[in-house]
C-alpha cells in the first residue's frame, strides 16, 4: 500500500514541472505578442553585450580561416602558372611561325608583282546609345570625324561584324546594323568563294541573295565580307548559313544588342594618280570625241585578157641508126 501511494506521488510530481512549464510558455508568448519592443531591445542588448567576447573568439577563427585559404590559393596560383608557361611556349612557337610565313607570302608577292593590301587602321569606340530612328535598327557610337570615322565604314566586335557608319558628327557616329532591313553588304561564302548580298529585314538571321542562280551553299558554310565596292574590307568574319524552309539565311556572330566595345574600321584605298590630260584619249582627257575614218573602197577585181592558144606541131619518132660498122 506505502509502495503504491509513493508511486502515485512520484508520479505527480512528474507532472508539475511540465504543466508550469506550459504555462510559462504561455505567458511568454502572450508577452512577445503585446510587448514585441520589449523583447527585441533584450535581444539587442545581449548582442552589444557578447559583441567582444565573439570578436575575440572569432579573431583566431578567421586566422585559421585565411591561411588554411592562402595555402589552396598557393596550389591554384602554381597550377595557372603552369598553363601559362604551356601557353606561353606555344604562342612563341606560333609567332615564330607566322613571322617566317609572313617572310615567305612577301617574298611570293614580289615574284608574283601583287598589288598591295590597302591601309586599315581601327579605332575604338564605345556604344553610347541605341534608337529606331532614322532606321528602325540604330547605334550610337562615341567616334565621329575628329576621331577619323567616316560614313560607310564597317563596325566590329570581338566577335564580327555589326554594321556599318552611315553618318558622322563631330564626336558621335550613327551606325546602320547588318539585321536592319535597309542593310545590304556584299559577301563572299566558303568553301567556293560563292558571292552573295547578305540584306537584312529586321530580324536576327538576315537573308541571303545569291549573285548566281547556279551557285550551291548549303548550311555550316562560313561567311564573310567580299570586299567588293571598295569600300568594306575582304575577309572579315559575319557568321555561319543556316537553312531555312527553302532558302538559306545567315546567324550572325556579333550580337549587336549585347555589344559595349566595337572597332570602327577604316579602310583606305591609296589614291590613283591619272596621268596628264595630255596622254590620255580624247574622250578621258574631255576632248570631242574624234571621228572615225571613213572605210576605203573596195577595188574591183581585175579581169586579165585570155590569151591565144598555141598551135604546137605534132613530133614524130623516126627510127633509131645503127652507128657501127659492118
Amino acid at each position: 500500500m506505502a509502495n503504491s501511494t509513493w508511486k502515485i506521488a512520484r508520479r505527480g510530481n512528474a507532472q508539475l514541472p511540465l504543466v508550469i512549464v506550459l504555462a510559462l510558455a504561455v505567458v511568454l508568448a502572450l508577452l512577445g505578442k503585446a510587448q514585441t519592443g520589449l523583447f527585441d531591445r533584450a535581444r539587442v542588448n545581449i548582442t552589444d553585450w557578447m559583441a567582444p567576447g565573439l570578436e575575440t573568439v572569432r579573431a583566431p577563427l578567421d586566422g585559421v580561416e585565411r591561411w588554411l585559404g592562402s595555402i589552396s590559393d598557393i596550389f591554384t596560383v602554381y597550377g595557372e602558372n603552369l598553363k601559362l608557361k604551356q601557353e606561353n611556349a606555344r604562342l612563341m612557337q606560333w609567332r615564330n611561325t607566322s613571322i617566317v610565313l609572313q617572310d615567305r607570302m612577301k617574298h611570293y608577292q614580289a615574284l608574283l608583282h601583287a598589288v598591295p593590301d590597302p591601309k586599315m587602321n581601327a579605332v575604338l569606340a564605345r556604344v553610347i546609345g541605341r534608337s529606331s530612328r532614322p532606321f528602325l535598327q540604330t547605334m550610337i557610337l562615341d567616334a565621329g570625324k575628329n576621331d577619323a570615322a567616316r560614313p560607310g565604314e564597317a563596325v566590329m566586335d570581338e566577335n564580327g561584324m555589326i554594321g556599318r557608319v552611315y553618318l558622322t558628327g563631330q564626336h558621335t557616329s550613327w551606325v546602320i546594323l547588318l539585321t536592319d532591313i535597309n542593310s545590304r553588304i556584299p559577301i563572299s561564302i566558303a568553301p567556293g568563294a560563292v558571292q552573295a548580298i547578305l540584306a537584312g529585314d529586321n530580324t536576327a538571321l538576315p537573308n541571303v541573295d545569291l549573285l548566281s542562280p547556279s551557285a550551291t551553299i548549303k548550311a555550316g558554310d562560313q561567311v564573310v565580307s567580299s570586299g567588293d565596292g571598295g569600300l568594306l574590307p575582304p575577309g572579315l568574319p559575319v557568321g555561319t548559313i543556316v537553312k531555312d524552309g527553302s532558302g538559306f539565311r545567315v546567324a550572325l556572330l556579333a550580337d549587336a544588342a549585347h555589344s559595349e566595345d566595337v572597332e570602327v574600321l577604316n579602310f583606305a584605298h591609296p589614291p590613283e594618280e591619272l596621268p596628264p590630260a595630255s596622254q590620255l584619249p580624247a574622250e578621258a582627257a574631255g576632248l570631242a570625241p574624234m571621228k572615225p575614218p571613213p572605210p576605203k573602197p573596195i577595188p574591183e577585181p581585175v579581169t586579165m585578157p585570155t590569151l591565144p592558144k598555141l598551135k604546137m606541131p605534132p613530133i614524130t619518132q623516126s627510127a633509131p641508126q645503127d652507128a657501127s660498122p659492118e
